[in-house]
């Protein structure tokens, strides 16, 4: 039989076979050290490969509809790495290994709608201790203990929707924007929604923002008409706060249908989030830097909220 494994390498292999159109294909790159030197905590690191390609939108209101495929792992530590004590476990050690496919809708009235479908795994098969003891070991980072009281194996089945609203559409539309969205998870590992705002501000003065179906904002460069990537720009800084409110997160809690995980604790449902950073496109090249803002998680004396960095590389072939 396929293990997952399998089945994301077969996902990233033959998407390309799929779909000889328009595409972009690229990289995710979490880690709590890529905002601060001495961070290494709760979200540790994360990798997403991503391709999606440009379909036909046959409805006269779309501007475009795009499938995207992504294969990735998270990484979720306590607060220190040394932690082969059961008892200075202020958080879980995690790991979920994933699938997922989607559709991302574009609206000519700017709004956004993203579908999303995850399989995946939580627990030792997604491979999270043996890629963080050897991202240590390769770095000189200190040995990693405690990963024998990970959340144990649970199969990840997992649905996202994102709906994104532009608002004040009149108001310095060429220089900022700004958008009311929302998020809902549903699944086995994740279920929560966030509500909150999106602003988006230009950082070129010869340039104007450009639509939001045709902006890096919610990934929408992909065009029917290649010859457009030749002397394409787009630079501009993006503000995104939020509010959580998580009813189930099985990296902290552990399976909704056992208690076989060693470490586990409550959650506080209601947290602040945030996330800010610049977009960079210029021709066949999209890149991006965000720092990430999580609110305190779970219940104990010990937990703090924490911040991560995110580094995205996109090509449109």
């Amino acid at each position: 039989m396929w293990s997952l494994k399998h089945i994301i390498i077969a996902v990233l292999c033959t998407a390309p076979v799929w779909a000889q159109k328009p595409a972009e294909m690229g990289v995710i790159l979490d880690n709590d050290l890529y905002s601060s030197v001495v961070n290494d905590q709760y979200y540790t690191n994360g990798i997403e490969f991503f391709y999606r390609y440009l379909g036909t939108a046959k409805n006269e209101k779309i501007a475009k509809k795009i499938t995207e495929f992504r294969a990735g792992q998270y990484i979720y530590n306590p607060q220190s790495v040394r932690a082969e004590e059961i008892n200075v476990n202020d958080r879980p050690f995690a790991g979920y290994l994933f699938a997922e496919a989607g559709i991302n809708t574009h609206y000519k009235s700017e709004s956004v709608l993203k579908l999303n479908f995850q399989v995946g795994v939580v627990g030792p098969e997604s491979f999270a201790e043996d890629v963080q003891e050897g991202l240590h070991k390769v770095l000189g980072y200190p040995t990693v203990r405690g990963w024998q009281h990970q959340i144990t194996t649970l199969l990840g089945l997992q649905a996202n929707m994102v709906y994104s609203r532009k608002i004040f559409r009149e108001t310095y539309k060429e220089k900022v924007d700004f958008h009311l969205q929302g998020e809902l998870n549903a699944g086995t590992v994740w279920t929560g929604a966030s509500v909150g705002a999106m602003a988006r501000i230009n950082l070129h003065k010869n340039l104007v923002l450009k639509p939001i179906y045709n902006s890096m904002l919610h990934n929408a460069t992909v065009s029917h008409d290649k010859e457009s990537y030749k002397g394409r720009r787009e630079l501009f800084l993006f503000l995104n706060p939020n509010i959580n409110y998580q009813i189930y997160d099985a990296t902290i809690q552990g399976s909704l249908f056992n208690d076989d995980s060693p470490v586990t604790f409550p959650l506080i449902p209601v947290r602040f989030n945030a996330e800010f950073g610049v977009k960079y496109g210029r021709n066949n090249w999209n890149l991006s830097y965000s720092v990430n803002y999580r609110g305190k998680e779970l219940s104990n004396s010990v937990i703090t909220g924490y911040h991560y960095g995110s580094i995205v590389i996109g090509y449109l072939l």
